[in-house]
């Protein structure tokens, strides 16, 4: 398992986590208001929680998702500004 303090605007606020399973990485980066999953995980589930979530693909570390562009969000994401297309980086800056 890798852990990460991800700096966004000069603060720590967003935290990526990496698991490494048998054949795919999980990969993870938490915010305050929300997070943004690998595809490993079901966007259904966080809709029916009513999280504040977003779905990349193609990704196996921390890095990888930062440089990434979101494929999908939940309801409570689009409700942040959160749209499909926009790169991670910017993304964090909304869930910090």
């Amino acid at each position: 398992m890798n852990i990460k303090s991800i700096k966004i605007r000069e603060i720590d606020s967003c935290t990526g986590i990496r698991i490494e399973l048998h054949n795919a990485n999980l990969v993870l980066i938490v915010g305050s208001k929300g997070y943004i999953m690998c595809s490993y995980l079901n966007m259904e589930t966080a809709d029916r929680l009513e999280d504040v979530a977003c779905i990349v693909t193609g990704v196996k570390t921390i890095r990888d998702t930062i440089r990434s562009r979101i494929i999908s969000v939940s309801k409570r994401a689009r409700e942040l500004g959160i749209e499909e297309g926009m790169i991670v980086k910017d993304v964090l800056k909304l869930l910090s």
